[in-house]
């Protein structure tokens, strides 16, 4: 009976005595039939009633579910009558003694396990086994099922016309419902584990890291079958970890060993194929019984997506697309102070100015202007050396950063460098360029910004100056301080605050055949208590490059047609001439919102002249022509101003809704002195006639220049020789005067 004993670990002994039975029960066998369990008569005494009382004490008592089962066997069925039941089958099945006779075993079995037992019974009854185990359910009169672990054997009673056996049971049904959460919980972990993007492990805390267990999809991650790194039997797991990380990984796990910690590092590994794969691995030690860390556990997970999409962001927020080179961002992460230390010797920064590209964009388009940035961009990475990083910080600045120069002169040969390397072909494609060094001191405590700003004014003033290098120098700093005082005030002037005056001074404009008052041009001038008073041709580019000439533009537009209303009101039909600059010109609705204002304030558009320069034509003159229209179309007229020094021609002149040239001072100076000049002035005039405009030559200062001016029917004039700008009443008395 050891296939009893194994069921239940030992602790029931029963076999079957075909010579010596004890009496199941007084009313159930006769004299002659019985069954003794675990012992022998001599042991008990010869009283068979003592035997009976002990074996249904036994019986009765037993922690386990007893049936003996005694019937003929019909031809292989199964034996449905049940003899005899203890207690505990009642209570673990459910159902009473009676019951259990009346229903038999096949009907209280569940229909699953049915086949099974009745494979196994028919093999016991046919002698083939001596007996069998196995787990069953049962079904209870509730419909509940009880799992039980259940031993089925023969005994033998002495009727060869009859068949019994005997059926232990015990109930499972709490240690199936374990197995079961636990069948759950090992099916949830595989799944987990079978789409991790890596693998679960356990290893030796070793020099190799000795793999205990991996999960399947180590193969995945590495290329390694599990048995290759288990035990180290073709690969270490070091081995697989990449040289230039391998002790920093080690390093890590020793601090977070140390502190008690978990470990989190990302590194890279090398696959099977050769291929490096950045990867991170979380784990934790596992202390042994002496107390130390002997084991280590914890996920390795790919991160490769991850790092190339970071490796991409990356590269997109550190450098310009256009060309490939760094961008301003990663410059100025080199330039903050902390980095900047950390380098040796001297450091500097050389800009390449290109800005008057952006003119050409305006003509010829973007596409042009960026294969010239990709042009010079090839061009300046030839000059580069391990020390120099070249970067673009803006569209159209491109700047060296140099570290460890020895001495200033390695600054102006890199700087000749650039020029002959980009000399020949910006010259080709007509774009002028200046380049501006700024020499970084050893303890200069400046941020990014302001030396970046710094070396885009020493970029700038290359530029304008016609210089091919220029360095950042103390007068530039003195310049750059007043101009930052200047846009403060016009900031707050734009505002309308601040200490400062903006106002207007009006020049008359004289008609070179009567001599008289022909109307005045409003000339704007600036008054700053810590400054004094600011040249027009001061302050007016820097409100042009702040853009706050927009606000204070329309300011100047209101003064001076409140002075056009003044004259009205006096009787005097004159005209008034105002500058536009570029910026208000190309402001959208700027016709409408003039328009507008003239309306507001009640005055003739017809003595209204809007100047301005010829350069604004150079971009799109049937844009501005557009614009201007409607302002012609009310009667105002309008003049091109500073004639002869921009972009415009005598040709393009005709194409341009204009009404006036006014020819520049430069011309007008040159009068008593050269006869090309004078033939050029001459040509001018004679040229604007013909298309039907009239001419305002500027700054006449002697009789000389008028004379000629009068020989050559120029028709208004206006200069020092007549009066200088003037306040708005002594223009008024200077007006009076003239009539007298």
């Amino acid at each position: 009976m050891s296939r009893i004993r194994e069921a239940f670990g030992g602790d029931v002994q029963i076999e079957s005595l075909p010579e010596a039975a004890l009496p199941i029960s007084s009313d159930a066998v006769g004299d002659d039939e019985g069954l003794i369990v675990g012992t022998d008569q001599a042991h008990f005494g010869q009283s068979k009633e003592d035997q009976v009382k002990l074996f249904d004490a036994l019986f009765n008592q037993a922690p386990i579910g007893i049936t003996i089962s005694y019937g003929k066997n019909p031809d292989g069925a199964l034996v449905e009558e049940i003899l005899n039941v203890n207690p505990k089958f009642e209570e673990i099945t459910g159902y009473t003694k009676e019951e259990l006779l009346h229903l038999g075993w096949s009907k209280v079995t569940h229909p699953d396990d049915f086949s099974k037992e009745l494979e196994s019974f028919k093999k016991l009854v046919a002698g083939e086994i001596s007996s069998y185990t196995m787990e069953k359910r049962y079904i209870r009169r509730d419909g509940s099922v009880v799992w039980t672990q259940i031993v089925v054997a023969p005994i033998d009673v002495g009727r060869s016309d009859h068949y019994n056996h005997i059926c232990l049971i015990q109930d499972i049904t709490d240690r199936k419902a374990v197995e079961e959460t636990l069948a759950e919980s090992e099916r949830s972990k595989h799944v987990m584990l079978s789409h991790l993007p890596g693998m679960a492990y356990r290893c030796k805390n070793d020099e190799h890291w000795t793999m205990l267990y991996v999960s399947e999809r180590c193969k995945v991650l590495t290329g390694y079958d599990q048995e290759n790194l288990i035990g180290n039997r073709s690969v270490s797991f070091n081995d697989i970890i990449a040289p230039s990380w391998q002790e920093k990984v080690r390093q890590e796990w020793e601090k977070s060993i140390h502190n008690g910690q978990n470990f989190s590092l990302e590194y890279e590994i090398i696959t099977k194929d050769g291929e490096r794969r950045w990867v991170w691995e979380l784990g934790q030690g596992i202390v042994g019984e002496n107390g130390e860390v002997e084991e280590l556990e914890g996920l390795v997970l790919s991160i490769n997506t991850r790092k190339k999409m970071e490796a991409d962001l990356r590269y997109h927020s550190q450098h310009d697309l256009t060309t490939g080179l760094y961008n301003r961002r990663y410059l100025e992460e080199l330039l903050l102070p902390e980095n900047r230390r950390k380098g040796e010797g001297l450091s500097a920064l050389l800009t390449v100015n290109l800005s008057s590209l952006h003119s050409s964009a305006m003509t010829y388009g973007f596409f042009y202007t960026h294969e010239i940035l990709k042009n010079v961009a090839q061009q300046l990475q030839r000059l580069c050396k391990p020390n120099y990083t070249l970067c673009v910080i803006h569209e159209y600045q491109f700047v060296f950063l140099v570290k460890g120069h020895a001495s200033r002169t390695e600054l102006t040969s890199l700087a000749s460098q650039v020029e002959q390397q980009l000399s020949s072909f910006l010259a080709i494609e007509g774009i002028g360029w200046g380049i501006g060094i700024l020499e970084i001191a050893r303890n200069a405590t400046e941020g990014p910004q302001e030396l970046l700003r710094k070396l885009l004014v020493a970029g700038e003033n290359a530029l304008q100056n016609g210089s091919s290098q220029l360095f950042f120098d103390e007068a530039m700093e003195t310049k750059l301080y007043r101009e930052e005082q200047i846009t403060g005030e016009l900031s707050k002037l734009a505002a309308g605050q601040g200490s400062g005056r903006l106002y207007l001074l009006y020049q008359p404009v004289v008609d070179v055949k009567s001599g008289k008052v022909n109307g005045f041009e409003a000339l704007a001038r600036l008054h700053l208590p810590s400054l004094g008073t600011i040249s027009p041709l001061e302050f007016i580019p820097i409100a042009e490059k702040t853009k706050l000439i927009i606000p204070l533009g329309e300011s100047i537009i209101i003064e001076a047609l409140r002075f056009l209303s003044t004259l009205e009101d006096k009787g005097h039909e004159l005209t008034v001439s105002i500058n536009i600059s570029a910026l208000q010109l190309l402001k959208p609705g700027f016709a409408s919102d003039v328009l507008r204002t003239v309306r507001a304030m009640r005055v003739n558009p017809k003595h209204i002249c809007l100047e301005i320069t010829e350069s604004i034509f150079a971009s799109n003159y049937q844009e501005i022509n557009k614009i201007l229209r409607p302002l012609r179309g009310v009667g105002m007229k309008i003049a091109i101003d500073d004639f002869g020094i921009g972009y415009s021609s005598l040709a393009r002149e005709g194409e341009l809704e204009v009404d006036c040239l006014k020819v520049d001072k430069f011309f007008i100076d040159r009068l008593k002195h050269a006869d090309e000049p004078v033939s050029i002035t001459s040509d001018i005039i004679s040229m604007a006639h013909k298309l039907g405009h009239c001419v305002i030559a500027e700054g006449v200062e002697n009789e000389v220049q008028l004379e000629y001016l009068r020989h050559h029917h120029c028709d208004k004039v206006q200069g020092f020789l007549f009066a200088k700008p003037m306040e708005e009443e002594a223009a008024l008395t200077y007006l009076s005067d003239s009539l007298r």
